[in-house]
Formats: structure tokens, C-alpha cells, sequence
């Protein structure tokens, strides 16, 4: 199996397992995580960690060799491919967390740029160098890079194929916690832990209302907010966490 799938502390774990390839993605570990997306999103999962095996990379990007002698029409088949299994990572209504040990270059990037958080471990290097081969990205990151450091930032990195540090990924907003080294799902864990601070009903809804301010006008937008926040105020959590402020305790929500 070139994915893994574990659960942890309520965690899915899905772990990029080709070492050998640095983790490259290939078509059957495409479908293989488009299938464990599936069972994630009918378990009782609060959050996904996505990580690569052995010591080396997150993801190199996408397996080069597959792409050699396709056809147009196989090449588009490709992009929907990516594109949709990481689109469904990303519409998964939990948190969504990469932690990048080494490069995420490519498709690696563009994966963990389909979740909703990103750690970097000191000397990761992220980048989509796909210029390079006279290629440009294909499995989304136009569309996300964008939307996580700007146009002007993101024109730069795709045109120019460099690389960036963990630091300066950190700096323009491409990841959003720089750590040590370390076990990477102990890194993972330990960031959702002060992320979800046990109120899934309302992560739920925030995710939805960030998730809606990438397409909507602010109008909408703030229409839309309303209207989730609605939805959570009529939670069991939001009767729990107002009464527990009013009493000065801490609140014990069970994420209804």
C-alpha cells in the first residue's frame, strides 16, 4: 500500500509511504488517498494529519516518469485526477494538517496546500519548480498558491520554480507554524491539540465561513457568516461554552 490510513487519538493518519521515491505521487497513490478521503469522511475522525514516511521528504511531487509519452487527452485525465482527489481533502469539514519534514515540491505542495493548515519542520523546502521542466502546476496550485500569499508572491514562485525555506514559507503565510524536529505525527497532534481545543461543532462551521470567503463577495461573504453563525448558536456546544463563561468553569463540550 503506497497510502496509509491510521487513526490516533481520534486522528486519521494518512501517510505517504514511498520512501524510495521520496513519496512521489503516482496514479495508484492518488486513488489510494481518493479512497481513504472517502473513509475518512464517513468516520467519526475530528481532524486528518497528513505526512510523509521515512525521513527524507513530505512529497517530491508528482512521479515525472508517469507523465512521459501521455497523451493530451491522458494529461487532462491526470490534472482530474489530482485536482479532485485534493479537492475532496479539501472540502473535508474537519481540520486538515501537512506537516512537511524536507521538500514538498510540485503535487506535494499542491497536497499540502489542500489541507487547511500547514507545519514546517526546520529545513523543509517547499516550492512548485514544474517551470523547470517546461511544464506549470497541474493539480491546483495556480488556484491555492495564490489565495495563501497573494498573486504578486505566488506569480513569482511559479514563474521563477525556486524554492523556499521553511522560514521564509513562514513568513508569507505559506505555513503557519515553523517547528524543530521531531516525530512528525507528535507535531501534528500536538498542533491540533491547541488548534480544535475540543469544539468540532464550531470548527465545523468557521472552516465553512473561511472556506466561503475564497469565492463570495464580501457581501455574500458576511451574509453567509451570519447565517453559520446562526447555525451556531443553536448548538448544544454554544449553550454550553455561554453557560460555562457565566458560571466562570470550564466548558465540557461534546461537539453537537
Amino acid at each position: 500500500m503506497t497510502v496509509g490510513l491510521h487513526y490516533a487519538d481520534g486522528v486519521a493518519v494518512l501517510t505517504l509511504d514511498r520512501p524510495g521515491a521520496l513519496n512521489a505521487l503516482n496514479s495508484d497513490m492518488l486513488r489510494a488517498l481518493s479512497l481513504h478521503i472517502d473513509t475518512i469522511a464517513r468516520s467519526e475522525a475530528r481532524a486528518v494529519l497528513v505526512i510523509g514516511s521515512g525521513e527524507r521528504a513530505f512529497c517530491a511531487g508528482a512521479d515525472i516518469a508517469e507523465l512521459q509519452g501521455r497523451t493530451a487527452s491522458q494529461h487532462l485525465d491526470g490534472a482530474a485526477l489530482g485536482q479532485g482527489v485534493f479537492a475532496k481533502l479539501a472540502a473535508l469539514s474537519i481540520p486538515t494538517v501537512a506537516v512537511i519534514r524536507g521538500p514538498a515540491l510540485g503535487g506535494g505542495l499542491e497536497l499540502a496546500m489542500s489541507c487547511s493548515h500547514r507545519v514546517a519542520v526546520v529545513g523543509a523546502k517547499l516550492g512548485l519548480p514544474e517551470i523547470k521542466l517546461g511544464l506549470i502546476p497541474g493539480y491546483g496550485g495556480t488556484q491555492r498558491l495564490p489565495r495563501l500569499v497573494g498573486t504578486e508572491k505566488a506569480m513569482e514562485l511559479i514563474l521563477s520554480g525556486r524554492l523556499v525555506s521553511a522560514d521564509e514559507a513562514l513568513a508569507i503565510g505559506l505555513v503557519d507554524k515553523l517547528v524543530e524536529d521531531g516525530d512528525v505525527m507528535n507535531i501534528g497532534l500536538a498542533f491540533l491539540a491547541a488548534l480544535s481545543d475540543g469544539r468540532p461543532a464550531a470548527v465545523h462551521l468557521a472552516r465553512e465561513a473561511v472556506r466561503r470567503a475564497a469565492t463570495l463577495s464580501l457581501e455574500d461573504g458576511l451574509r453567509a457568516e451570519a447565517d453559520l453563525f446562526v447555525l451556531a448558536t443553536q448548538t448544544d456546544d454554544a449553550a454550553e461554552g455561554i453557560n460555562a463563561f457565566l458560571e466562570k468553569r470550564a466548558p465540557r463540550f461534546a461537539g453537537r
